[in-house]
This record gives C-alpha cells, structure tokens and sequence, in this order.
C-alpha cells in the first residue's frame, strides 16, 4: 500500500441563518485519497451526537476515514456546530445537523469530482441517512451503528443506492433484530454485525475499516 496522505484543516461554509453569526463556518479534516491514481471520490463522514462528545476526534469516525482514504476516495470529516472551532451553538436538533451535513457535502461536490459517499456514525448515521436521499451524487451509505428507531427504512429503499451498515452485536442502542428489520426487503443494504463489540467499538475498531474496505473491494 502507498504511504497514508496526511490530513489537513478545511473550512467549510454555513448558508446565512439568522441563529448564525455572519461568514460562520464548521471545522473540518480532509484526507486525501491514498495510492496515486487520484481520487475516485469523496467521502464526508459524521460525527456522533454533539451534546453527549461527538467530534470529529472519535476513534470510530477516524477509522472511517482511514477505510475510504484506502479504498481511493479522499475522506472530510467535521465537527458539529458550536464543536471544536465551528461557529454557533451546540444542537441536538436534527435539522441542524441536517443544514451541516448538507454544507460538508457541498463543500465536497465542489472540491473532488465523482460521486461521493455519505458516512457516519451513530447520531451522524442518521443525519447521513436523512440527508443522503435528496442529494445529487450520492452513490453510497455508510451507517456505522445507526439507532434503527430512527432510521426511515422506507425512505432509503426508495432510492438507488448501495448501503453498508456496520454494528456490534452488543449495542444496546442498535439491536441487531430491529436493524435487519428496518432494512427488510432492500437488497442494496449490506448488514455486518461485528461480535463481542457496543455502541461505542472499545474493541472491534478495526473491523469498522476491514468491513467497509471488503465492501468497495468486492464492488470493484
């Protein structure tokens, strides 16, 4: 494998909000693709719920990101609102992180050509997933421990993209019956159960990497 890229800061502009302080931006890492082919892509992953620690400094969204930048794609991962250097205030509100996601992603349709792949993990799942359907250029989601309870299943079977879902079969939070439940009848989503790991991956991290790397390679 080529030498791992090294990471670099990116900005990533907010739209005009009136609970946003003018020019605001969300502070973000980007990962350029590793291997000198060039970038088959971009990846833009998630951070965990805002208000409970998540940032973009979570060892599983890291890993993440270390999978797509091996698998070719250059990788941005960000720190909610009112996180680490991003302007504004911390939110539990879904659809702040949805007007977040929605800025990485165009930050990245506007820096790498290709289609681009939507990741996150827990909390940042669901915004992927919310926020994925309507966005031109995504071709793929991956969920690493997305709370079923609130996932719209419908939702995602209704459109044309492959699913890589990711979880421990002893997360408490992601039961692996209401998981497969969910996803029931959609032959594009691939559901890995990791064993003997939780919603938080103190063991089993590096199968998040393996199982998203296995994924793009078996596609190709």
């Amino acid at each position: 494998m080529s030498p791992r890229p090294f990471e670099r800061p990116a900005t990533i502009a907010l739209p005009e909000a009136p609970d946003l302080p003018s020019g605001a931006a969300l502070d973000g890492l980007w990962l350029p693709e590793t291997g000198e082919g060039g970038a088959r892509g971009g990846a833009v992953i998630a951070a965990p719920h805002p208000l409970m620690g998540g940032s973009m400094e979570s060892p599983v969204t890291t890993e993440i990101a270390l999978a797509m930048s091996d698998v070719g794609f250059v990788s941005l991962r960000f720190d909610w609102r009112g996180v680490g250097g991003s302007a504004g205030i911390a939110s539990g509100e879904s659809d702040d992180a949805d007007v977040d996601y929605r800025a990485a992603l165009a930050f990245m349709r506007e820096s790498v050509s290709g289609p681009v792949i939507a990741c996150g993990y827990s909390w940042g799942a669901l915004a992927a997933a919310r926020v994925a359907p309507g966005e031109p250029g995504v071709q793929r989601l991956v969920l690493v421990a997305p709370p079923p309870a609130m996932l719209e299943g419908s939702r995602l079977a209704d459109g044309a993209m492959s699913i890589l879902v990711i979880a421990g079969d002893r997360d408490e939070t992601v039961p692996e019956e209401a998981l497969r439940e969910t996803f029931a009848g959609n032959d594009r989503v691939q559901i890995d159960i990791l064993e003997g790991v939780d919603h938080f991956f103190m063991t089993g991290l590096a199968g998040i990497g393996h199982r998203i790397r296995n994924w793009f390679e078996s596609a190709d």
